[in-house]
């Protein structure tokens, strides 16, 4: 690599190694919590947006912003009635989300060069492990 020390790339290299390998344990015990708990759940879209505000104040602005609101997730409710997503496509985003923000922390503490591009490919491996295992998991449950 041009410009970058043959010592911080190694380095660099190192952190995300050891990272990896720890992680992935991690990793895989919470994905199987996740898959016993949300594997065999179906959730409703509604009920997965968070809610956003709250009326700290009851002006006439705030109360219009919430009756807004919930009317907004009223006429969702209304229209996504009876839909749903499967808790083995969710399951997966508990163990990677955590995963995504300690690999970018250490990254970021061990400040290595090319942040994404030394991230990236294990953010997208661990998604593509943890979706093949959680379906693995429940093909065995079933």
């Amino acid at each position: 690599m041009e410009g970058i020390d043959r010592e911080t790339v190694l380095r660099a290299a190192f952190v995300q190694a050891s990272f990896s390998a720890s992680v992935t344990l991690v990793f895989t015990f919470v994905l199987e919590k996740a898959v016993a708990k949300f594997g065999g759940s179906c959730f409703s879209l509604v009920f997965i947006v968070p809610v956003l505000c709250s009326v700290h104040s009851k002006t006439r602005h705030n109360l219009a912003i919430l009756n807004t609101f919930n009317e907004a997730l009223d006429a969702a409710a209304t229209h996504l009635k009876g839909k749903c997503v499967t808790g083995s496509l969710l399951a997966p985003l508990v163990p990677l989300s955590v995963q995504a923000s300690l690999v970018i922390m250490v990254n970021v503490i061990n400040q290595t060069p090319n942040l994404w591009l030394t991230v990236a490919p294990s953010i997208f491996f661990s998604a593509l492990y943890g979706y093949s295992y959680t379906f693995t998991l429940l093909k065995q449950r079933n």
